[in-house]
């Protein structure tokens, strides 16, 4: 197989978009007024397949398919495997546009890196989805309020009941229809806090897309769900420290304790997913220069005097699936903590939502979008 190269290292080899084969479904395109997150997929998908002794095989547009995998799958037994999250968006012009699609990109090799599976040219990788989107075009809604989900994966396909570095592996990307992920309410979405469950920690995972720190929290989030809530906040250490909210990263809008109007998001110490709209805000806002953008700690003590000390002005989360989302309530040692949700029209995060569904849909033209 012909090799592509990563920035800084001339050996790592990957497979190449120019040798993409196509097969095209004979399926109709399904249009669906009503639907679920993630539950209506579109005709093809794309799949490569790796091997240690023969490298990366070539790309493949095909119908979309079940996936033949052996029952002893190390992928399947201990979590050998990754994702990625982007969306594809049909502007005001009709033409088609992912957002920021290659720190995607980068993002999914430093998670390959870290799960010890092959590692690709994050281009060769833009180049095949652009080419599954333009396949699958017609799925594209002409909505502002809906896209189309693109979910990259890598899992180790290895035959074996050993732990150990697979040596087969299988790179796949799906697309579904992607509308609300989260029941959008005037209160806004409900955090449930408590500290006996933990999302990630200091030399684990949590700052790679694996499926395993998602699957991990679904007792968390049942229970949170049991006591009245949308989703959890996570919280890390012996001080609470805010962490992310579900699978959003999470922002407070506040004036600070030196009396500064601030807005504030965890650091990236490893514990954190380094999100694509997380990055986006703190440029976007920086780049107005009319408030303190920070990145740094924050504990559920300092969130809980500022909201009695009426220094909160919101907290919000930013993710792919839902964009951004205001948050309402935090229910945390028994108390319920209400959040400032201020009239839309004024609040921080609907500017900031603005601003970027602009860019995203085309209304305003940017460098943050490729054109499919």
């Amino acid at each position: 197989m012909d090799t592509s190269t990563m920035k800084g290292d001339c050996s790592v080899p990957s497979f190449k978009a120019a040798e993409l084969n196509i097969k095209l479904s004979m399926d109709p395109v399904n249009h669906h007024d009503v639907f679920t997150f993630g539950t209506v997929f579109t005709n093809h998908m794309l799949t490569i397949e790796w091997d240690a002794s023969e490298g990366w095989q070539r790309p493949m547009i095909r119908p979309f398919e079940n996936l033949p995998l052996h029952p002893a799958c190390s992928s399947l037994h201990y979590g050998v495997q990754l994702f990625e999250g982007l969306k594809a968006y049909r502007g005001d012009d009709n033409r088609l546009r992912l957002f920021r699609p290659m720190l995607n990109m980068e993002r999914m090799v430093r998670s390959a890196k870290r799960a010890c599976l092959p590692i690709f040219e994050p281009s060769e990788l833009l180049e095949c989805i652009r080419k599954l989107v333009e396949v699958d075009q017609d799925w594209i809604p002409r909505s502002d309020t809906a896209s189309l989900y693109i979910r990259p994966t890598l899992i180790s396909t290895e035959p074996i009941l050993s732990v150990r570095k697979p040596g087969r592996a299988l790179l796949f990307v799906i697309m579904s229809l992607a509308g609300s992920f989260y029941q959008a309410t005037a209160k806004g979405l409900s955090l449930w806090a408590d500290a006996k469950y933990t999302r990630a920690w200091q030399g684990g995972t949590g700052d790679c897309k694996m499926g395993g720190n998602y699957g991990g929290g679904l007792v968390a989030q049942s229970e949170a769900e049991d006591n009245g809530c949308q989703q959890v906040l996570w919280l890390y250490g012996e001080d609470h420290q805010i962490t992310e909210a579900g699978t959003l990263n999470i922002f407070v809008h506040w004036i600070n304790e030196d009396g500064e109007e601030e807005l504030a998001t965890p650091p990236l110490n490893g514990i954190i997913l380094a999100g694509v709209n997380r990055q986006s805000i703190l440029e976007l806002t920086r780049q107005w220069g009319e408030f303190k953008v920070t990145e740094r700690y924050l504990n559920m003590a300092q969130l809980c005097g500022a909201l009695k000390q009426g220094r909160v002005k919101q907290v919000f989360g930013s993710g792919t699936a839902c964009m951004i989302c205001s948050v309402g309530e935090i229910i945390y040692m028994g108390e319920h903590l209400h959040i400032p949700c201020q009239d839309k029209r004024t609040q921080l995060s609907a500017r900031i939502l603005k601003q970027l569904t602009d860019i995203q849909y085309g209304r305003t033209p940017s460098d943050w979008t490729f054109l499919v």
